[in-house]
């Protein structure tokens, strides 16, 4: 029996790919150096190949949770003040993006030598981000971006968001939520936080803390952050497939959170249309190598070795 000659791939999704990688990996290809490296190393890494963190990380929910994360993170005003003191996300934020995107990839898929040189490069640029801040009381305080809350945060609204950004994409989980969270807590344990959340109640009942402490804040700076996040410099498809993904991100915080960041959720079906769009994106990507195919092929050698 033969088999029709499948059809090329329009030009349109072809550039797309382009851009979205460049978005996500810093390289039209997808492989930059840090990528093409996973394949590389002597161990297996923190993370069990097609477990929880390899499943939500390689879903093109990430595209998601990446917006929720950042507009999260946003409302503690001592990780707002590390950002909007010291990062570039203004003048370049496709750099700011590669550079979290490295890092989540190369601990998930990497081995634990990667991992670990990845978390310390962090670390050394962490080491310079101090300043000062007004807290959600009103009271000035310092901060530095080691600081154990900050630290804390931080991880709970990545953990969150990728979580979110998941259950959006109406994908499962191997082992549950709950499965996911216990696993990415290594991360947060890499990055020196204390106990982070084994579950998804307990995530959930910890960020509802922060808020019932005060410890969060809209503001001027927050509506900044929201402003660029809610139409960065993406032009033509791209930018609408972002818009389209932004509500979605939206669409996903819980409604006091979206109170203090001034946003709404839109009065259409956003998650079933985010759903669409993520398919095409998964098309767009789905004609060459990832990140966890380095990881395969690493593993795959490592058992060879072994035999």
């Amino acid at each position: 029996m033969t088999h029709a000659p499948s059809s090329p791939t329009p030009d349109w999704i072809q550039s797309l790919r382009g851009k979205i990688l460049v978005a996500l990996a810093g390289d039209p290809t997808g492989m930059a150096p840090y990528v093409r490296d996973i394949a590389e190393g002597d161990d297996a890494g923190y993370f069990v190949e097609n477990g929880p963190a390899w499943t939500v990380h390689a879903g093109m929910g990430t595209l998601v949770a990446g917006i929720r994360a950042l507009l999260l993170q946003a409302l503690h005003p001592g990780a707002l003040a590390g950002v909007h003191d010291w990062s570039r996300y203004r003048e370049d934020p496709i750099g700011r993006l590669t550079g979290t995107v490295r890092w989540v990839i190369t601990l998930t898929y990497g081995s634990k030598t990667q991992a670990d040189a990845e978390t310390r490069r962090v670390g050394r640029f962490h080491q310079r981000v101090k300043g000062e801040y007004r807290a959600g009381d009103g009271a000035e305080r310092t901060y530095t971006a080691e600081a154990t809350d900050l630290v804390r945060w931080v991880h709970l609204a990545f953990t969150d968001a990728f979580l979110a950004g998941h259950e959006a994409s109406k994908k499962q989980i191997p082992g549950g939520p709950d499965a996911y969270v216990a696993d990415w807590a290594t991360a947060g344990r890499l990055m020196r936080v204390v106990d982070p959340p084994l579950t998804r109640d307990a995530l959930r009942g910890e960020i509802d803390g922060f808020y019932a402490r005060g410890e969060l804040r809209g503001g001027e700076r927050v509506d900044e952050v929201v402003r660029f996040l809610r139409k960065p410099p993406f032009p033509g498809v791209m930018g609408v497939a972002y818009r389209v993904l932004f509500a979605a991100a939206v669409a996903t915080i819980p409604r006091r959170y979206r109170k203090m960041l001034g946003v709404r959720r839109w009065p259409l079906p956003v998650l079933t249309v985010t759903r669409v769009i993520l398919r095409i994106t998964e098309r767009a990507l789905g004609s060459g190598p990832r990140a966890q195919d380095m990881a395969y092929a690493r593993l795959r050698r490592l058992e060879r070795e072994a035999a």
